[in-house]
């Protein structure tokens, strides 16, 4: 049969209907939507604070989980920034990343191209050094350790002027961090993509790959603008393209990628509740979507938990569970090579790329 080398067919490993009450079987998946800081669990914030001599506003672990109610982006980002203090040398961002990989290789996850925001870290007094040096030491051996590959972006922010972005671009590029991709996120109503022209030229010049977070809060023209004005090659989120009709023909014609994150989603109030969520019907358009995790720390789950919820809510086929995983391996920036040894593992063994 056709397999998903081609997209087409739903490959060996989810043609077995589970059983009632035991999870699908996890699926080989790439990550493509996942902020390290946002991997940050409470007991690592709590370990590195001590560590690190700092007090933190929370007495204790539990008061801080209290705090993950959150009412839209803005009042979740002032928590991921405060809490980004405890972060101070590459040991701890070394540490931070070795839980997200160890977590991801439980989830299923065999690629993840993960995206740091260097400004955040330079504006509290890291230099680029410590976050990048400190992270990329657990990539580099990450495909050893965990059978997960890796890329690096450098994600900027948005509220932030260009001008600040395009000097730690310079930066990065001076040092020849080991990074693949860039990426723009961070608060978008009132920070339109094109405000960062340069930014996304100087980096296509470099030779990066583009990726920007878009029509998330933000509505469906900003999604236009950061494919015709940025010239990404990936949208991360992309739920509001729903909202134009004339949008979503284009984004199947072309089968430009969308990273949702679908539990992100409902805690950040983008949609109400999960069943409200544009997803299936994302799905039955035809769009190019994978599922992701975002900020699993503050959002509730990791890629399986995000399946895991989607599958309860809305009883996914295995040929859309399926769809989704190879979904996530087309549109990431792994090897060919890399993606066909993906493929492969997702058609259990017998793949034709």
């Amino acid at each position: 049969m056709e397999n998903f080398a081609g997209t087409s067919a739903v490959p060996e490993t989810a043609a077995v209907e589970s059983e009632a009450g035991i999870p699908a079987r996890l699926l080989p998946v790439a990550e493509l939507h996942l902020h390290i800081e946002g991997t940050l669990q409470p007991e690592l914030i709590f370990a590195l604070a001590e560590r690190n001599g700092i007090t933190l506003p929370y007495s204790d672990i539990d008061e801080l989980r209290r705090r993950y109610e959150f009412t839209d982006l803005q009042s979740f980002l002032d928590l991921y920034y405060a809490n980004m203090a405890v972060l101070q040398t590459e040991e701890d961002f070394a540490a931070m990343t070795h839980a997200y990989l160890e977590r991801a290789a439980a989830a299923g996850v065999r690629h993840a191209e993960i995206m740091m925001d260097p400004q955040a870290h330079l504006s509290r007094g890291i230099s680029l050094e410590t976050c990048v040096n400190g992270v990329a030491s657990v990539l580099a051996t990450s495909k050893e350790d965990f059978g997960i590959s890796t890329m690096l972006i450098a994600a900027f922010l948005r509220d932030l002027p260009e001008d600040s972005a395009l000097e730690v671009l310079d930066g990065l590029l001076a040092m020849d961090a080991p990074i693949g991709a860039i990426g723009l996120d961070s608060a978008e109503v009132g920070n339109p993509p094109a405000k960062f022209e340069r930014l996304y030229a100087k980096a296509r010049g470099a030779g990066l790959r583009l990726t920007a977070h878009a029509g998330e809060e933000g509505p469906a023209s900003y999604i236009i603008e950061a494919l015709d004005i940025l010239k990404v090659e990936r949208i991360d989120h992309g739920i509001r393209c729903m909202d134009d009709p004339d949008l979503v023909e284009r984004l199947v014609r072309e089968r430009i990628p969308l990273t949702v994150c679908p539990l992100s989603n409902v805690r950040l109030r983008a949609v109400d509740t999960l069943s409200d969520h544009p997803l299936p019907a994302m799905l039955a358009a035809g769009l190019n979507v994978s599922v992701n995790s975002d900020d699993p720390a503050y959002f509730g789950g990791y890629v399986d938990d995000n399946f895991a919820q989607l599958q309860a809510v809305f009883e996914l086929s295995n040929f859309d569970r399926a769809r989704l995983a190879a979904n996530s391996i087309h549109s990431s920036f792994a090897s060919e090579e890399r993606k066909a040894e993906l493929l492969e593992e997702l058609n259990g063994g017998d793949a034709t790329p």
